[in-house]
């Protein structure tokens, strides 16, 4: 395929909103492929160049892909000139001009892909039609280039691109560049089009979601699944669980009273609820026999150069190859306790790993294990599980642990040890059915969590982790921080997004602050598409899906403005969710689980 075809693909999906027809053209798509092509195609529609779980980024900024886009048109002033020409007196390119020029359409599009197309539309020509495979490999190319003089080599390469695509193609690469692509769908969508694309119906989507989250690649599981030698039998003997490509993590449901738990799970296995960051360990060897250790956290970012700790896993755990699953908690070099949320995740960065590791130490609490030397263990009863890992982690270190539990069917038990971890300082207990295989998301009654005391009045039973949608600009004080309050959202099962509160109580200056940076990174000037706002609550500043922030509240209110249908009364800012993508956000359904405690 052409990256030209490819493009027409993508300007179709654009054009339109509904999922179903989403997913048509996206099957359309797929069917069209070779097999070759189908990775590549995959991350690039969903605006990326390698699966979620590695990271391969262009740093290019949107500043630098306008001084590209100035460079280009200078070079050609008998294509973009003004009039045929945009020199001075002397009959040089004058490229300040053209800076002028692109500058000024930029501010008025706001959108770096409509902008390039609109500049670069006049050089549209026949033959403008490269391989699909070579502009990815173009790309990657691009991304790649490190080093002294790095940023000139890559608008060089960009350059290049603009020399050898048309408008349409250029506008759809600049946006996956900044990572702003935003067609308006998502993983499910595009499992559901690989369903369509062979049987012209959704009819195996379950079973591909079932794969995906076993090893979350879905640009391998599509090449997998579209070969046309492969019926879905062959797939799933195929598309196993491996080290080194993350598992989906399983995640609590909601339930109120320890009564209800035991009702719904009669006999279950009772952890401490920690508050650090949910991570997977993954223990393997290379070609070389040489073993590794990688580590991703619950939407499926890599972590592992952020944590020199993991590699005292390389001695202390013994198996020859494994996933374990468990929670990394910073420890108080002082005190030996558990930190924060908030200064645990001061560990998750780029620079200063070691002196912020010296600074500040973790421990892993381990509490499931998935695979052991090439065998998986997803559909192995927890209880076995627990034991699997008691035998890997053979001894507690103070990096690695596994994390105490009980096994009980008494509700008074289970209250009163859930109670105890909050008295600890902890966030309660999770519950698991102790039978239970390991299942990927929310699916089912097998993890529980009780994040509030139970018997708490006046306050919802749990904090909703909702999606940031808009902001509205402050007055007074607050019009220092450039934001005065902001509209956050739910996912709805048609994967829309609707408000649930407007936020403007409850945060300090340092919140109010790092609110408005994280904002400026995600503001678009167009409503995104998946969004269901009333007129009313139209805000000053539009927020494309990106990040998610904890809202506790007292109550959940009926409201004829929010297109959730409720809202939330007395909301207030708990923390901002780094650990989650948009897509993990707390769904209507699942709001309507929580209750007045």
């Amino acid at each position: 395929m052409t990256f030209f075809t490819f493009a027409q693909h993508l300007k179709k999906i654009e054009a339109v909103s509904a999922r179903l027809e989403i997913t048509r053209l996206l099957s359309q798509l797929f069917s069209e492929l070779k097999i070759k092509e189908i990775p590549p195609a995959i991350y690039l529609s969903l605006g990326r160049l390698v699966p979620q779980y590695q990271s391969l980024e262009f740093q290019l900024s949107t500043k630098m892909i306008l001084r590209a886009l100035t460079k280009h048109l200078a070079h050609h002033p008998d294509i973009y000139g003004a009039n045929g020409s945009m020199s001075n007196l002397f009959n040089e390119t004058d490229e300040s001009l053209y800076e002028e020029r692109v500058n000024k359409l930029y501010k008025q599009t706001g959108d770096i892909g409509e902008t390039t197309e609109q500049l670069l539309s006049l050089g549209d020509k026949e033959g403008l039609k490269p391989d699909l495979l070579e502009v990815y490999e173009q790309l990657v190319q691009i991304a790649k280039e490190g080093g002294t003089g790095s940023q000139e080599r890559k608008i060089a390469g960009l350059i290049d691109l603009f020399e050898k695509l048309d408008s349409n193609s250029l506008r759809f690469i600049v946006r996956i560049i900044v990572g702003k692509l935003r067609l308006g769908f998502s993983t499910m969508t595009v499992l559901d089009a690989l369903s369509w694309t062979k049987h012209n119906d959704k009819s195996e989507s379950g079973k591909l979601e079932e794969l995906f989250q076993k090893k979350a690649d879905l640009g391998l599981l599509a090449q997998v699944y579209l070969d046309p030698q492969h019926n879905l039998k062959a797939v799933q003997k195929l598309y196993q669980i491996s080290e080194g490509i993350p598992v989906m993590p399983a995640l609590c449901q909601r339930l109120n009273s320890a009564e209800e738990i035991i009702a719904k799970m009669p006999k279950v296995i009772v952890e401490p609820k920690y508050d650090g960051l949910r991570i997977q360990i993954h223990l393997g060897k290379d070609k070389n026999s040489k073993k590794w250790v990688r580590s991703f956290t619950r939407n499926l970012e890599e972590t592992s150069q952020m944590f020199p700790e993991l590699n005292q896993a390389l001695t202390k755990l013994d198996c020859v190859s494994c996933i374990l699953d468990g929670e990394v908690v910073g420890v108080d070099k002082k005190t030996g306790k558990i930190v924060a949320f908030q200064e645990t995740s001061t560990r998750r960065r780029k620079h200063g790993i070691a002196a912020k590791a010296e600074e500040l130490p973790v421990r892993f609490y381990l509490f499931d294990v998935l695979e052991k030397n090439g065998q998986s263990l997803i559909d192995t009863p927890l209880s076995e599980r627990k034991t699997i890992l008691k035998q890997i982690v053979k001894a507690d270190t103070d990096v690695f642990t596994t994390a105490p539990f009980i096994v009980t069917s008494d509700p008074e038990e289970l209250h009163d040890y859930h109670t105890k971890q909050l008295a600890l300082g902890l966030e309660g207990a999770v519950i698991k059915k102790h039978d239970s295989v390991y299942k990927s998301g929310r699916k089912g009654w097998r993890w529980v969590k009780i994040k509030e005391e139970e018997g708490t009045s006046g306050k919802l039973s749990d904090t909703l982790d909702c999606i940031v949608m808009g902001y509205y600009g402050g007055r007074g004080k607050r019009a220092a921080f450039g934001v005065g309050a902001f509209l956050v959202g739910l996912l709805g099962d048609d994967g829309k997004i609707y408000t649930l509160a407007k936020i403007g109580t409850g945060l300090t200056d340092e919140q109010f602050k790092e609110l408005k940076k994280r904002l400026n990174k995600h503001e678009v000037k167009v409503k995104p598409k998946v969004y269901k706002v009333h007129k009313n609550l139209i805000p000053d500043g539009w927020i494309e899906p990106s990040f998610v922030v904890e809202i506790a509240a007292d109550e959940l209110t009926r409201s004829p403005v929010h297109s959730a249908g409720k809202a939330l009364r007395f909301p207030r800012l708990v923390k901002f969710r780094d650990d989650k993508t948009w897509q993990e956000a707390t769904t209507l359904k699942e709001m309507e689980t929580i209750k007045i405690g």
